[in-house]
């Protein structure tokens, strides 16, 4: 099962290289954190939701919504 961070980027249908470039990352930091090894730092949290169309709490969230969001 996918986690929240691949999830929401796959459904803003954003590569993962991308995504590293409009924050400024690596291409590692990304699939770090979609395998669950590390977590973006709080500052990248708003730019990553803004990113991804979601919000920070659904990014967060241990919840599965009615979107079916993993969780």
């Amino acid at each position: 099962m996918k986690n929240r961070f691949e999830y929401y980027r796959d459904k803003a249908k954003l590569k993962q290289v991308t995504v590293a470039e409009k924050l400024g990352v690596n291409q590692s930091a990304i699939s770090h954190w979609e395998s669950g090894d590390t977590m973006p730092t709080a500052k990248l949290l708003p730019k990553i939701a803004t990113l991804y169309g979601c919000t920070i709490d659904e990014l967060l969230s241990d919840a599965t919504t009615s979107g079916g969001a993993p969780q």
